[in-house]
């Protein structure tokens, strides 16, 4: 179903018209139009691409999926893809909501391409900045982009705390070492995806609030400017994570290859404490007269160099920090 709103001087005038409608609207430069569309094909966009002049190429990225985000410049309107997103908080997984947008002079035309990218939110947002609607098309784009960055800074904070989680696991004494690297590679994928979507929004921003464009009021340029400082901290913030879980993984093998050396170290040294007896009783062994042969003083004489050495041995390591 599509949804649609009409502005008139920055006032909300009428919504969920039918679309049809759209072009009795757009000869007034009074008037901005909105339009929401979900799952539409190019037959579906064909009327309203009609009425707006839109582009056939920006009309195909609009249907098919798997956009980079970007945004073109064409004669009649520009066209933008970007990606919302939402973290799993129990799987550490990331899903993302591809949108389009037709930007025209007197229209914002929405194009989403599954029903997981919550419009109603963005619709909220309009309406609890209603004081910025007379900034015409740039004030719905505003809201749209707001939200989407929003969800791109909520997703990094997530991610944040799942890997102090994964930092405090990494040290813990009883460590399920599979199920942690299970983790680490979940929130690497997710880290992975986010970075595709976060970093090219700062080209997008940026494009989008350049005076010369057009696109944005006066009053509206500071609203753009916050909306493309979140979007510069959440590309920063995510560099950084993505660091973080390198080093996080890296970290996890160098205390697998330390606690390995430890039990080495121990299991080394408690042979070596086993061979003085085995040395000693291998040579008594011997079918040879030796000091003590058939004598009961041999055979205390034995066990008190075993005693000694073996001691020996083991205070040697302790203070070597060997066992």
């Amino acid at each position: 179903m599509a949804r649609t709103r009409l502005y008139r001087n920055g006032v909300l005038e009428k919504e969920n018209f039918p679309p049809a409608d759209v072009s009795d609207f757009l000869p007034d430069p009074t008037a901005t139009v909105w339009l929401d569309m979900c799952f539409p094909t190019e037959e579906d966009l064909a009327t309203i691409s009609e009425e707006l002049g839109l582009h056939k190429l920006a009309v195909e990225d609009a249907v098919h999926e798997h956009q980079r985000p970007k945004v073109d410049r064409y004669d009649t309107h520009w066209f933008l893809t970007a990606y919302g997103v939402r973290l799993d908080p129990d799987t550490g997984t990331l899903a993302k909501s591809e949108v389009a947008a037709f930007i025209t002079e007197r229209a914002l035309v929405t194009v989403r391409k599954d029903e997981h990218f919550d419009i109603d939110a963005v619709v909220e947002r309009w309406d609890s900045a209603a004081e910025l609607a007379k900034g015409g098309v740039g004030f719905l784009l505003h809201g749209l982009l707001d939200y989407i960055v929003d969800g791109h800074f909520e997703a990094v904070q997530a991610l944040d705390e799942e890997i102090e989680t994964l930092e405090d696991l990494v040290f813990a004494e009883n460590v399920d070492h599979r199920e942690l690297q299970r983790r680490s590679l979940r929130l690497r994928k997710s880290l992975v995806t986010l970075r595709r979507v976060v970093l090219p929004m700062r080209e997008v921003v940026n494009s989008l609030m350049r005076r010369d464009h057009q696109i944005t009021t006066d009053e509206l340029v500071p609203y753009f400017q916050d909306v493309y400082d979140h979007v510069l901290r959440a590309s920063e913030w995510t560099e950084s994570l993505r660091d973080m879980i390198t080093t996080l993984r890296e970290t996890q093998l160098n205390l697998q290859g330390n606690r390995l050396n430890m039990i080495m170290k121990k299991v080394t040294s408690w042979a070596a404490i086993i061979a003085v007896p085995t040395a000693v009783t291998g040579f008594y062994g011997q079918n040879v007269p030796y000091p003590g042969f058939n004598q009961s003083w041999g055979f205390w004489l034995s066990v008190i160099i075993m005693i000694i050495l073996s001691a020996g041995l083991y205070v040697l390591f302790r203070r070597r920090d060997w066992l």
